[in-house]
């Protein structure tokens, strides 16, 4: 086969393509037309509560998996290695932390949106913040979602531009607006079992092509593709173990912890010990798409060996390299490419449905229910013309990012990023530090958001005038964070050393959700202490948590077993709740904890305006 010559799909191709579009419309017509019929907000937006762990930890795991991660982290692992393969370590506490801290606060004030928390805990406009920052970060992610592996199907195969958008985004408002949460649960779980068996064909049939698995290895191995840990403590250094392992934290929180897209999931389940149980799952689905995407980065190696594809320049930009793989070494698998597209687009529909269910959600609780009394019926009709109208706003986005210049296109996909860690930092901001008031939750965000859009632009415009800007690429990528950061800070690995403000512009990409959510928490405290802290009785309950009472339980179970000769320690008696996630707490820590963390019980403590 002509390594240059154009890659066609075949009869097969199309069909398992066209199966997996009518599949997944087939789930949002059928949660349409059964059950309740999605005829309550409740319904269509949570499922009526009624979840359970197993589908959920799934769709919180596709959600952000998106199509740019099944074909940017191959890529990465095929240039530079293996050392990407470390941000697995971050998932430990980016899951722990959201499991046992934020879902226990945001499910017992038995929330609609995640932004309602800000109006509980501060006041509306900093939820109106929160909000409108939400929607600018969502729609201009999805819409670069929806048409990056279009583009680079288009570029591989010739598979025709506008119609895999349009049946992507069509397919997707459809059944979103139809079907509700459910539809988008039960399809993210199809798909996720399709980008699994996708990939997992590619890494089978790939590493027979290479001559087995033996010869994998050496290949790699010889090429200097497995990486040791980097134990570089420079924050400039793109990829490090510091980088990867703990400012992957932060990345982890800003999507896991208070997300709307995961925290809906989390606040639809029977119990909030299933939501727990979820987040733990989600570990495992992480670990095994991490290792998929990165042994088919070493497979792609062992095939073309330091010949790249895109050296050669059979491609144009990295993000066609898988897709030039598959279609370059197992055209003659009649099916297996067009499975391996399958997987690629449920992978984008899995993210692109969350999006849209989120965003009609806050769009619907946060700016329109507040200030409009209607029934039932007519917020559920609502709702659905809500997730359909952003469908048609994220394709017409779609079609502004076809008109932009690749540089341009970057500047786009970083904003995604820059927003996280503001929105990640407000929220610790709220619900660690009792003293925090609503100006310094305002100006912290607004500070937070100017030194991320300062380092991130600011940078890229600085690179782009001391130096030749690659072509675009959408390298690694497990998170979108990861992702859209990524073609900003492209060319950080430079042969000498930034010095002075070009050092702090050259700053890893993924200590960026670290720097801005640290700067809305400074910066927040600092305010709020020059314009009088909160006290403890006018914080509302619920909204902070418990953490000096916490602390001393974990010190008290670390120190017991050594003491266990002795007498236990008189118990004091405590009024109120006694548990957070099961854990006895043996001390009620501060007063402005004691009164601002609740048991889980079912009673609601948003207020009655806010909930749809």
């Amino acid at each position: 086969m002509d390594p240059s010559g154009p890659k066609y799909f075949t009869i097969i191709d199309y069909v398992i393509f066209a199966l997996l579009l009518v599949a997944s419309m087939s789930i949002g017509l059928y949660y349409a037309f059964t059950g309740g019929r999605q005829s309550t907000t409740q319904e269509f937006l949570f499922a009526d509560r009624n979840m359970k762990c197993l589908p959920l930890s799934l769709s919180l795991m596709a959600t952000f998996q998106s199509a740019v991660a099944v074909i940017g982290t191959p890529a990465e692992v095929y240039a530079n290695g293996t050392q990407y393969w470390f941000i697995g370590c971050s998932y430990i506490l980016g899951l722990l932390i959201p499991a046992h801290i934020f879902i226990p606060v945001f499910y017992r004030l038995h929330l609609t949106s995640v932004y309602q928390y800000l109006e509980l805990r501060f006041c509306k406009a900093v939820r109106i913040c929160g909000t409108v920052t939400f929607i600018f970060q969502m729609v201009i992610y999805v819409g670069v979602g929806i048409y990056t592996p279009a583009l680079a199907l288009n570029a591989v195969t010739g598979f025709h531009l506008w119609g895999a958008v349009l049946a992507t985004g069509l397919v997707c408002t459809v059944y979103t607006a139809l079907g509700g949460l459910k539809a988008v649960v039960w399809t993210d779980v199809f798909q996720t079992v399709v980008m699994f068996t996708g990939q997992l064909a590619v890494i089978i049939v790939g590493v027979q092509q290479a001559g087995g698995p033996s010869e994998v290895w050496v290949k790699v191995r010889d090429g200097g593709r497995i990486s040791g840990i980097d134990l570089n403590p420079d924050p400039t250094v793109r990829h490090t173990f510091w980088t990867l392992g703990v400012g992957g934290v932060f990345l982890m929180l800003s999507l896991y912890g208070v997300n709307q897209a995961q925290v809906q999931r989390y606040l639809s389940s029977r119990t909030e010990k299933e939501a727990v149980m979820s987040c733990y799952m989600v570990f495992p689905c992480l670990q095994v798409a991490l290792m998929l995407s990165c042994l088919m980065g070493l497979v792609m190696y062992a095939c073309y060996g330091n010949n790249s594809p895109l050296e050669q320049q059979y491609i144009k930009s990295k993000d066609q390299m898988v897709l030039y793989f598959v279609m370059d070494m197992l055209q003659n698998f009649p099916g297996l490419p067009g499975l391996f597209v399958a997987c690629l687009f449920s992978a984008s529909l899995s993210t692109i449905s969350s999006a849209f269910n989120s965003l009609a959600t806050v769009t619907m609780v946060d700016l329109i229910k507040p200030h409009y009394s209607m029934t039932e019926a007519r917020a559920t009709l609502l709702s659905k013309m809500l997730a359909l109208s952003y469908g048609i706003i994220c394709l017409a986005m779609a079609y502004v990012v076809h008109l932009m210049n690749s540089s341009v296109l970057q500047a786009a996909l970083s904003i995604f990023g820059m927003v996280g860690g503001p929105l990640l930092g407000l929220f610790c901001l709220g619900i660690f530090f009792p003293c925090a008031n609503s100006i310094g939750a305002v100006i912290g965000l607004a500070a937070g958001l100017l030194v991320a859009f300062w380092v991130g632009i600011g940078g890229f415009l600085a690179r782009m005038s001391s130096s030749v800007v690659p072509p675009f690429n959408s390298t690694v990528a497990v998170t979108p964070d990861n992702i859209t950061i990524t073609a900003v800070t492209a060319v950080i690995d430079a042969a000498s050393r930034p010095v002075g403000l070009d050092g702090f512009y050259s700053l890893s990409y993924m200590w960026y959700s670290a720097l801005n959510s640290s700067t809305v928490v400074v910066i927040g405290l600092i305010i709020s202490f020059m314009t009088g802290p909160t006290k403890g009785d006018d914080v509302a309950s619920g909204t902070v948590y418990p953490v000096v009472r916490t602390a001393r339980s974990l010190l008290y179970k670390l120190v017991q077993p050594s003491a266990c000769c002795t007498s236990p320690p008189e118990q004091k008696q405590i009024d109120g709740p006694k548990e957070i996630n099961g854990n006895v707490k043996e001390d009620a820590g501060t007063p402005e904890e004691t009164e601002t963390f609740l048991s889980s019980n079912p009673v609601s403590h948003v207020e009655q305006e806010t909930s749809v």
